[in-house]
C-alpha cells in the first residue's frame, strides 16, 4: 500500500470507492497478531481504553437486568452507536502513533476523537443509528409472530426462532459490512463517511471468506469477554480495535485519497511498513 502523498489532488476526479484487495480467508489471524503486538507496546494506554468500554457495557447490561426493560436497552445501546466511533478512532490512533514510532500518546488519541474527526465520526454514528432503529423496529415486529398458543409446539418455537434469527442476521450483516473499513479510512484519509462506508461494503463483498473468519473472531472474542464477567473485555476490546486498523492496512487501497493535512495521518508511515504492505498485496 502506497502511503505517499499526491499534490494537488482534484476531489471531484477521486474514485467514487478506493480500491480494495483480494485476501486470503485466514488474514484476519495476521491482524489479530498485529493487534496483540500494538497492545503490548502500549499497555497502559490500551488497558485504560479497554476498562473504559467494558465498565461502560457491564452498567448497560445490568441496567437492563434489574430493569427487566427491553427499550431501556434499546436506549442505552443506540448510545454505543454514538460513542463507539469515539473509541474506535482512539484506538486506531495508537496503532498509528506506535508504526510510525511515535510516543502512543492519549491526549493525541483524544484529539484524534473529538476534534480532528469528530464530523464524519457523527455521520458515520447517525447512519448507524437509523440502521439500529429500524432493526429494533423490526425485532419488536418479529413478536407478532410468537405462538398465541399457551402451550406451542417446539415447531412453532423453532419457526418463530429461525425467523427472528433471520431478520436479526441480515441487519448485523448490514451493519458489519458498512462498520468493517470505515473508521479506519476516516482516520486515515481524508474522505467523507459516505465514501468510507461504500468502500468498506464494497471490500467486504469481495472478501466474503476472511470477512467470514474477521466476524467470527470477533463474536468469539466478545463472548469469551462477556463470560468472564466483563473482565476479558478490557483485553478484547483494544486488540480487536488495533486488529482493524491492521485489516483495514492490508486491505483497502486508499492512495488515491489525499492525506489529513494535520494531525497524526498527515506523517507518512515508514518505507519498511509501506513495502510490507506491498508484499503482503503482491502474495495475495
Amino acid at each position: 500500500m502506497s502511503d505517499v502523498e499526491q499534490p494537488g489532488t482534484n476531489r471531484d476526479e477521486m474514485p467514487f470507492v478506493a480500491p480494495c484487495r483480494k485476501l486470503s480467508p485466514w488474514a484476519p489471524l495476521g491482524w489479530v497478531r498485529a493487534g496483540i503486538a500494538d497492545m503490548l507496546q502500549a499497555p497502559q494506554q490500551s488497558l485504560a481504553y479497554g476498562l473504559t468500554v467494558a465498565i461502560l457495557i457491564a452498567v448497560v447490561s445490568l441496567l437492563a437486568w434489574m430493569q427487566g426493560s427491553q427499550w431501556f436497552m434499546f436506549a442505552m445501546l443506540g448510545g454505543f452507536v454514538f460513542i463507539a466511533p469515539l473509541t474506535c478512532i482512539g484506538l486506531y490512533a495508537i496503532s498509528a502513533q506506535l508504526e510510525r514510532g511515535q510516543p502512543a500518546l492519549i491526549t493525541r488519541s483524544f484529539r484524534a476523537a473529538f476534534k480532528r474527526h469528530f464530523g464524519n465520526e457523527m455521520i458515520f454514528a447517525l447512519v448507524l443509528l437509523v440502521i439500529f432503529l429500524v432493526w429494533a423496529r423490526a425485532a419488536v415486529m418479529v413478536t407478532v409472530f410468537f405462538p398465541t398458543d399457551g402451550n406451542p409446539t417446539m415447531r412453532e418455537l423453532a419457526g418463530y426462532l429461525a425467523f427472528g434469527s433471520s431478520i436479526g442476521a441480515v441487519f448485523a450483516a448490514v451493519t458489519f459490512s458498512a462498520s468493517a473499513f470505515s473508521l479506519p479510512m476516516i482516520m486515515h484519509r481524508n474522505v467523507d463517511s459516505i465514501t468510507a462506508i461504500v468502500t468498506s461494503i464494497n471490500a467486504v463483498l469481495r472478501n466474503k471468506r476472511a470477512m467470514f473468519v474477521w466476524l467470527t473472531i470477533i463474536v468469539i472474542s466478545l463472548l469469551v469477554g462477556v463470560a468472564t464477567a466483563f473482565i476479558g473485555l478490557v483485553v478484547v476490546i483494544p486488540v480487536i480495535g488495533y486488529a482493524a486498523w491492521h485489516g483495514y492496512l492490508e486491505t483497502i487501497d486508499a492512495e488515491q485519497f489525499p492525506r489529513h493535512e494535520v494531525g497524526i495521518t498527515s506523517v507518512p508511515r515508514p518505507e519498511k511498513l509501506r513495502q510490507d504492505d506491498a508484499d503482503n498485496s503482491s502474495a495475495q
